[in-house]
Formats: structure tokens, C-alpha cells, sequence
């Protein structure tokens, strides 16, 4: 089996902000303020769990916006709504989806089967991984989806194909989630997704591979490329996120020991300046004594002097007459 191609299409760095299909001509994916844009060339044949414009229907774009972990998700119909409206996108013909994975961390994978273009785009993280089946706690309200996939699909499908389709993606999801050992919290099981998971399907209703998929199960080519596709952008967008997160912990752990050194270099040199401070004062104090003793024998020694010095006798004086003058 050929090893799937998978991308981080979209960084800082390099300012890439527009990735073009190459299995469905006239597909983009774009990264823009605050979302991923997935803008079709026509009108495709739809199934979804988005938030906004979920179901069954015909689909124009799908955007996948991103929003912090601290979201208040009261009304994420509305609030998608007026995102919508603020981006200048018609609401018709529009699936919305929510994530708090970082948009740099979206990977792309495609594949030309022969008989369909396959694109599939996933945003992932698994801090809330779950394992369905499992007794667990649940949540009353929405929450912004963990691992979003956007799958499109250059092809002519049934509807009952393109459940299978949606079916095969998510076992290919659990499948990369049990090879990377990623775990529910709660029970240390083998997480099968996480508890916010979302996915569109779009499919253009193409005749040009002279195709019709009526099944999309891992027997046939299409289920095959589908989960290859979406296992291998799963495990990508994870391990990236997982390497983000690597990098910040080192950065926090030198920055803890850059600040330890100085804190030590700042008690060294404290103490190195109370030591020499100390030296000054006792040096100020010796001279000061030292001075003292000398002022002190001085003063003695005057004192000596004066006395051994004989009294001049008062008569040997001169007088002082009245007018001034000397007897």
C-alpha cells in the first residue's frame, strides 16, 4: 500500500493561506480570520453533524471556526450565525463547525482512487477523549468539537453510500485514536473519539470517473481510500498538537530554570555585597579608633607640656600706664 501524503498546509511563518485541491478541481481550502473556509466549486450532496446547517442537504462551503477552550456555549447556532454574517457569507447552502484545536494544526490528505477524488481535512486534539459503549459521565450542554473532519468527495454516490462513507471515516477515527494509545479519563479505556466529535460529507454528484458508488465500506476502493485518508489526517493533526504542546512545556521549564539561576546570582551577589560592606565598616571603624588613640595621645601630650612650662612671674610684665605708655 502506498503511504499517504499529509500536510499541515497552514502557518505563521510562511504565510501559506490557501490550499487548492488536487483531486477535485475548483476545491479550496482556506484559512481566514478566525476559521477554515471550504469553499466548493458548485453545489454538493450533503450529510453532516455540524453545529450549524447540519443534516442532509446540498452544501456551497463549510467552515470549521475556531473558538478558545473558555467558550461560552449557550447558543453556538446563533453565535456560528452571526460569524457568518460578519464574514460576508450567505447563510444558505452553508455547514458550521466549531473546534479549540489551533487552525495550524488542520491536516490535509487527498487521494485519486481512478473512480473518485477523495480531500479530507481534520482538525484534532483528545482532551476529552471518550470511549463509546463505556458507562461515563455526560455533558447537558454543546461543546466545541475536539476532532473536526471535512470530507469531500469528487464522485457520483448514493445516499446510502454516503452513510457508509460517514460510517468508515469514524471507524478509521477510533482506529487511529486505539494505535496512538489515546485513553478516556475516566475509565483508562481505549478511546474510540472524544465527546464533541463532528464530520461533513460533501459529494459533487460528478459522472466524470464513470463511476457509481453504491457502497463505501472498507471492501470496496472508495471505504478504503476514505479510511486511509482520515485515519492517516487524524493521527497527523494529533501529533502535531502533541509536539505544540512539547515545545511549551521546554519553553516553561527552561524559562523556570533561567529564572532559578538568576535568583541565585542575585542571592550571590547580595551576599558577596553584605560581605564587602561588612569589610568597609570594619576597616571605617579601626581608622576611626586609630584616629581617636592619636587625637587622644595629643591631647595628652599637650596636656604634659602646659604642665612642666614655669609661670611667668606677674611683676616681670610690663605695666600699662593711663597715658598709654611704659614706666
Amino acid at each position: 500500500m502506498d503511504e499517504i501524503e499529509v500536510s499541515l498546509p497552514f502557518n505563521f511563518e510562511d504565510g501559506v493561506k490557501t490550499y487548492q485541491s488536487k483531486v477535485w478541481p475548483g476545491l479550496a481550502l482556506e484559512w481566514r480570520e478566525g476559521h477554515l473556509l471550504l469553499e466548493f466549486p458548485a453545489e454538493a450532496d450533503s450529510i453532516s453533524s455540524a453545529v450549524y446547517g447540519g443534516g442532509a442537504g446540498r452544501l456551497k462551503r463549510a467552515v470549521n471556526q475556531y473558538v478558545s477552550r473558555d467558550y461560552e456555549c449557550s447558543n453556538p447556532v446563533q453565535d456560528l450565525e452571526n460569524k457568518l454574517q460578519e464574514w460576508g457569507y450567505p447563510l444558505e447552502g452553508c455547514a458550521g463547525l466549531m473546534t479549540a484545536v489551533p487552525l495550524e494544526h488542520a491536516a490535509v490528505a487527498e487521494e485519486d482512487t481512478g473512480s473518485a477524488g477523495i480531500f479530507c481535512c481534520v482538525t484534532a486534539a483528545a482532551g476529552n477523549a471518550a470511549r463509546a459503549g463505556s458507562q461515563r459521565s455526560v455533558l447537558a450542554a454543546y461543546r466545541p468539537g475536539t476532532i473536526n473532519i471535512m470530507l469531500g468527495i469528487d464522485g457520483w454516490l448514493s445516499q446510502s453510500a454516503m452513510v457508509n462513507a460517514v460510517m468508515t471515516a469514524t471507524e478509521a477515527k477510533a482506529a487511529a485514536l486505539a494505535d496512538l494509545g489515546i485513553k478516556d479519563s475516566e475509565n483508562a479505556l481505549i478511546a474510540t473519539g472524544t465527546t464533541t466529535d463532528a464530520i461533513v460529507l460533501a459529494v459533487s454528484g460528478s459522472r466524470r470517473y464513470a463511476a457509481e458508488h453504491v457502497y463505501a465500506g472498507t471492501a470496496t476502493d472508495l471505504g478504503g481510500a476514505i479510511g486511509r485518508l482520515v485515519y492517516s489526517a487524524v493521527t497527523e493533526s494529533l501529533r502535531s498538537v502533541e509536539a505544540a504542546k512539547s515545545v511549551s512545556r521546554a519553553q516553561a521549564e527552561e524559562s523556570q530554570a533561567t529564572q532559578g539561576v538568576d535568583a541565585e546570582v542575585s542571592q550571590a551577589a547580595g551576599g558577596g555585597d553584605a560581605e564587602a560592606s561588612h569589610a568597609v565598616r570594619e576597616i571605617d571603624a579601626e581608622a576611626l579608633r586609630a584616629v581617636h588613640g592619636v587625637h587622644a595621645e595629643e591631647s595628652q601630650a599637650a596636656q604634659g607640656v602646659d604642665a612642666e612650662a614655669p609661670e611667668t612671674p606677674r611683676s616681670d610684665l610690663p605695666r600699662v600706664t593711663q597715658s598709654g605708655g611704659r614706666e
